[in-house]
């Protein structure tokens, strides 16, 4: 945990964890395996429905240490890769559904932080997916027709001059404009997700790994270094980590997504404009997204994902990716040439086979889960906590109505072939990047 805060910015922004781990047996109504923004959101989502019903979090490290500790802090609308990609898998009348859900997942994200006065330096700045070349402008501007012929609003096309009021590169050509979308200090929230939680009376073991799962009549059994778990309903919001629970071995893989961030801009700023400070991505496969901290340091991530082979989590860091990164950001914006980059990150995030979100059960609907954020997952995880919390408590509901609750989940290979499959995958979005911008 040390080494990982020593390189992640936003870890740096809270109080280093001192964890309570399980020593003994505990019995609740839910108990919670993960502490990230799924996990912490379907526990208070519980206890918002039921307060009288006893939920437990666990995590094998600390709360927010995943994805949700670690990820570009963007509360925004997109689901898998894009909509007409979610289109062709799933069929235009989901594509939309997708996208609803999203806006609610944004809204509800934005009101839970501002109503329980989570502290997490959120701002609510809109979204712009900029265009860096011709063919990327045309991907674009089809994206946003495509939005406007489902008859979704609130996304509009920027020109070239409209874009450069608001930010300035020479490599934009125009932007998808949305301004349901924010950007945040996602461990900042994820602490303030802990404190309230436990003043609901949700009890959260820290650096307790779960060493097994026992459905059981009445109860689930749960086993830890130090302990046991018995629970009525079990909930894995693992999401990158879930390939090394036996049952979710193949419903998802983890990839690693890497970050770079400057010091402070201050007066640099000036000749980039971007005072109305939106989060920012391009249109690239592997996408660069961007944006500015509340101090007004730069974030730049993307470009290359990293993959790991069978169960070794190991892939934070990624050299290449990181001098690739600090070179995308000087020509992204040369008037920043010579900054200083002070930190250097990287984190796992979950990816399904078909490149979309998925949730449902395991056996005889004892034990959740949710996957496959894909790197997008601020927003999602929030709302998905939410659905997970009705699904648990055996609610039928409007959000447990949604098409990829319980659908069917086309599955990795076993490894080798799960490598083979991931770094094909990469390799063709790699080069489909390169057909549509060739600069390096």
């Amino acid at each position: 945990m040390s080494e990982i805060r020593d390189q992640v910015y936003w870890m740096q922004t809270i109080p280093e964890p001192t964890p309570e781990p399980l020593v003994g047996h505990v019995d609740v109504d839910v108990a919670v395996v993960g502490a990230g923004f799924t996990g912490l959101s379907t526990a208070y989502h519980v206890k918002q429905a039921e307060p009288s019903t006893t939920v437990a979090v666990f995590d094998a490290e600390s709360v927010g240490f995943g994805a949700s500790g670690r990820n570009g802090g963007f509360n925004m609308t997109l689901f898998g890769l894009t909509m007409p990609v979610t289109a062709v898998r799933f069929g235009k009348a989901k594509a939309k559904e997708a996208h609803l859900y999203m806006e609610r997942a944004v809204d509800t994200t934005r009101d839970l932080i501002e109503d329980l006065e989570l502290d997490c330096d959120y701002e609510h700045t809109g979204f712009l997916r900029v265009a860096t070349s011709e063919k990327y402008e045309k991907r674009i501007r089809h994206d946003v027709k495509f939005a406007r012929d489902l008859g979704l609003t609130g996304i509009d096309w920027l020109d070239a001059d409209e874009l450069a009021d608001e930010v300035r590169s020479p490599l934009y050509r125009g932007a998808w404009w949305e301004p349901r979308c924010g950007i945040l200090n996602p461990a900042k929230l994820s602490f303030a997700w802990a404190g309230v939680l436990r003043d609901l009376g949700v009890a959260i073991y820290e650096g307790t790994p779960i060493t097994d799962i026992r459905p059981g009549d009445p109860k689930a059994i749960l086993t830890t270094p130090q302990g046991a778990v018995t629970a009525s309903k079990v909930v894995l919001a693992t999401n990158a980590y879930s390939h090394l629970i036996r049952p979710m071995r193949f419903k998802q893989a983890p990839v690693w997504t890497h970050i770079v961030m400057t010091e402070p801009l201050d007066d640099r700023l000036a000749e980039i404009g971007w005072e109305n400070r939106q989060g920012i991505e391009d249109a690239r496969d592997l996408v660069h997204y961007y944006r500015l901290t509340a101090d007004n340091r730069l974030v730049m991530g993307g470009r290359d994902v990293s993959i790991a082979y069978g169960e070794n989590m190991d892939r934070d860091l990624n050299e290449a990716t990181f001098r690739s990164l600090e070179k995308d950001t000087i020509d992204t914006f040369p008037s920043l040439e010579g900054v200083r980059f002070t930190h250097r990150w990287g984190g796992p995030v979950s990816v399904t086979l078909d490149m979309a979100p998925a949730i449902g059960f395991l056996g005889d609907r004892q034990i959740a889960y949710s996957i496959g954020a894909l790197g997008h997952g601020v927003s999602l995880t929030h709302l998905n906590g939410a659905t997970l919390a009705d699904l648990v408590l055996e609610r039928d509901t409007d959000l447990t109505d949604v098409f990829f609750v319980d659908r069917r989940i086309v599955p990795f290979p076993p490894e080798p072939l799960r490598f083979a499959v991931s770094q094909a995958i990469r390799g063709y979005l790699r080069a489909e990047d390169r057909l549509y911008d060739p600069k390096p």
